[in-house]
């Protein structure tokens, strides 16, 4: 699985800064773009896109612009996230975050070209149809916004520092996390051509998948090896977020992540897709250790 990430991460990276380069002129803005994209991330979300539409399918992959579009989206999320105004972090993954580094206007404008860059991406690939761009552009624009990830980020501000409950943290994350990991799978299935129930079967593995995810995150801030994860654990707590663990118990958290987990093994069953790409990158994903 390591070879593998590897593999399709370095496919992945070459896409995309190809793309930039031809969407963007030579200079600051583009510096700024090209330090985010570069900062060490996973490229899970557009890894899960091409596995669920290879778990169904071997025609031409359909999945490359939204796949690369996903992951510009997602970056722009973390630039953001990491402002003054929001997280206020100043480091991300051992490197200096985008404001830091360069200033606060240029990675808000960084932010804001990836986001764009995203949909024209998508709207000007020559192998979708329209009637495939129209869908893909019309999720992902849900997924990423005030009924998605937009909306989890303001909760997650609103509850910054206040109790909480598991209900309203599995809110946070579902939206915050879970509706562009929702996206990568559910935009793989319909362009391997699966059919409207099918399809609501995947969306309901990429919403288990999220939490998946963050209830793995959370439990790794505890458990986790420092080395491995690139950052210090423990400082969940310490910033008095709330978290899995904390509500639960760390025994508590991996017995709800456990619950997703059987949710999504008779989900994939049911799709016949047990033993797929997809399944083995979220079995990877809920046993990763960084």
């Amino acid at each position: 699985m390591d070879q593998y990430l590897k593999e399709q991460k370095a496919w992945i990276d070459e896409k995309i800064y190809k793309k930039i380069n031809e969407f963007t002129s030579e200079g600051r803005l583009r510096d700024s773009i090209i330090y985010s994209m570069k900062a060490g991330g996973k490229r899970l979300r557009p890894m899960l896109m091409k596995a669920t539409f290879e778990s169904f399918s071997d025609s031409d992959p359909l999945y490359v612009s939204p796949a690369i579009a996903l992951e510009m989206l997602h970056t722009y999320t973390l630039i953001h996230d990491d402002l003054p105004a929001m997280d206020d972090d100043d480091m991300r993954r051992g490197r200096w975050t985008n404001h830091i580094e360069f200033d606060e206007a240029t990675a808000i404008l960084a932010g804001d070209s990836l986001l764009t860059m995203s949909f024209e991406l998508i709207s000007s690939d020559p192998s979708l149809s329209s009637e495939q761009k129209v869908f893909i552009v019309h999720q992902l624009s849900r997924a990423a916004g005030p009924k998605g990830m937009v909306a989890g980020q303001m909760w997650d501000m609103q509850y910054e520092d206040l109790e909480t409950d598991v209900d309203t943290l599995k809110r946070i994350h579902s939206n915050k996390t879970g509706k562009l990991i929702a996206f990568s799978i559910i935009t793989g299935g319909y362009l391997a051509g699966l059919e409207e129930g099918k399809l609501q079967k995947l969306k309901e593995i990429g919403e288990a998948v999220g939490l998946i995810f963050q209830i793995q995150d959370d439990i790794l801030d505890v458990t986790g090896d420092t080395a491995k994860l690139g950052k210090a654990t423990g400082s969940d707590e310490s910033n008095l977020k709330s978290t899995y663990p904390k509500l639960l118990g760390l025994e508590g958290a991996k017995q709800e992540k456990q619950k997703y987990e059987r949710r999504v093994e008779e989900l994939l069953g049911d799709l016949e897709a047990d033993e797929t790409p997809l399944a083995d990158l979220i079995g990877y994903m809920s046993q990763r250790e960084y």
